[in-house]
């Protein structure tokens, strides 16, 4: 049986894996439980940086919602204005 290597991608970022090693203590299983501690070894020292995908455009649209509403704010405090001198 040949392990392909360790799943990198599969591995990190916001989620937590699980890995389960079966070894023997048998004679006859020397070299594939050994195997299995190198591979979950190896799996387990995978250190991945996630990065967080940002789209430029949504953080523009939401610089112009929070100016459109600042300027909302704005004519409604000069709309009360006019209308309290108004008065």
């Amino acid at each position: 049986l040949t392990l392909a290597g360790p799943p990198q991608d599969s591995l990190g970022g916001n989620s937590r894996t699980l890995m389960i090693a079966c070894c023997s203590c048998s004679d006859d299983n020397m070299e594939e439980s050994l195997n299995s501690l190198k591979y979950a070894n190896r799996a387990r020292n995978i250190r991945n940086k996630p990065v967080i995908n940002r789209d430029p455009e949504a953080g523009q649209l939401s610089m112009m919602a929070d100016e459109i509403a600042q300027l909302k704010d704005q004519i409604l405090r000069q709309q009360l204005g006019l209308l309290e001198g108004g008065a």
